[in-house]
């Protein structure tokens, strides 16, 4: 799923260098989730995981990936539907899945406003999705929807679903990675028809909580081995960059404003998005929190300096920092040269006294 600082690919360095610095234990919590994707990795190695993110979208994914823990029956749905396995070896999901993306698409709130056929009287239409697709995420949302509500779908299998749409919206968006702006022309695979994508179900058969919540809330709640740190790194707010996301996973037909038709987020602005505030913060989450290692992913260009996180988590224990280089998310390359395509992962280890 294209994230800014989706740690999907780099998740296994990180685990390579915790392992190597002998910083282990039983117990997780990912601190922001955004994608799950240290919490899926953590949840696969056999930690009990906990996770929290105050974007709902992510809660959507965190219930399927992190809090479920079996494999989705559909026991109630699939009579109703009355269709029968396409394929011999197909799953009880495979079989939902393949009748969603059967349905003929929609004019919805999608519809109405991220495409060009449904924003055609605006000066500039907008081109988050082709038509076709975004017809067909207004189809495949009512359709989950009106399960849910006739009591078709228990609620691990309303999340997967969830989840399978949100992350399958991403292969089919016409813009760079982020949703603050769309491109002005079809990116070739904005063009392709939609087709649902199942995700990956985890099983651990541990006791993995999620939460849909401001994290700093819960410094009180949750007690973990090791608390993970991946906190935005400059003044973007994760809300407006991810507000399509947003409103597909709560299906509120919300009020939107701006050439991008952005929706009101004003309750979900991260204080990490502003250097002394993030500071602030980091301070109290290290103070507060309950943990023996507290591990904080940042990078290089970051607005709170090496020195600072340093100065403030010195404060309660011992601290390394580690980096390696990576690829720098697309959308945050700014016109910069191809010289500067790769960026610094930082890594601050705090092992609490």
């Amino acid at each position: 799923m294209r994230y800014i600082g989706n740690k999907e690919n780099v998740v296994p360095r990180i685990d390579e260098i915790l392992t190597r610095k002998h910083i282990t234990g039983e117990s997780l919590f990912d601190f922001f989730s955004g994608t799950t994707s240290v919490g899926k990795y953590y949840k696969r190695m056999g930690y009990r995981v906990n996770t929290s993110d105050f974007m709902y979208f992510s809660y959507c994914l965190q219930k399927a990936y992190i809090e479920n823990n079996t494999d989705p029956g559909f026991e109630r749905l699939l009579p109703e539907l009355c269709i029968e396995p396409s394929g011999l070896f197909m799953t009880p999901l495979e079989r939902v899945v393949a009748y969603l993306d059967k349905l003929k698409p929609e004019q919805g709130f999608i519809y109405k406003h991220y495409t060009p056929g449904g924003t055609a009287d605006l000066p500039q239409p907008r081109m988050y999705f082709s038509d076709e697709n975004g017809g067909k995420i207004d189809a495949i949302r009512r359709q989950i929807e009106q399960w849910h509500e006739a009591g078709l779908l228990v609620e691990n299998e309303y999340y997967i679903l969830l989840a399978t749409l949100i992350e399958s919206v991403s292969f089919y968006a016409n813009v760079a990675g982020v949703y603050a702006a769309f491109y002005k022309k079809w990116d070739p695979r904005a063009v392709k028809p939609l087709r649902l994508r199942p995700i990956e179900i985890l099983v651990n058969n541990r006791e993995n909580r999620v939460y849909y919540a401001d994290s700093m809330t819960l410094l009180d709640r949750v007690d973990a081995d090791i608390l993970y740190l991946d906190p935005p790194y400059n003044e973007r707010q994760y809300a407006s960059n991810y507000h399509v996301l947003e409103t597909i996973a709560r299906n509120d037909n919300p009020e939107i404003r701006g050439v991008t038709g952005m929706r009101d987020y004003t309750t979900q602005r991260s204080r990490f998005c502003k250097s002394t505030s993030a500071l602030a913060d980091l301070d109290r989450i290290a103070r507060e929190a309950t943990y023996r290692y507290l591990v904080l992913s940042y990078n290089s260009e970051g607005i709170m300096s090496s020195e600072k996180i340093i100065e403030v988590l010195s404060r309660y224990g011992d601290v390394e920092m580690e980096q390696f280089e990576y690829l720098r998310f697309k959308s945050n390359n700014n016109g910069l040269s191809s010289t500067k395509r790769h960026i610094w992962e930082q890594l601050y280890i705090l092992k609490r006294l």
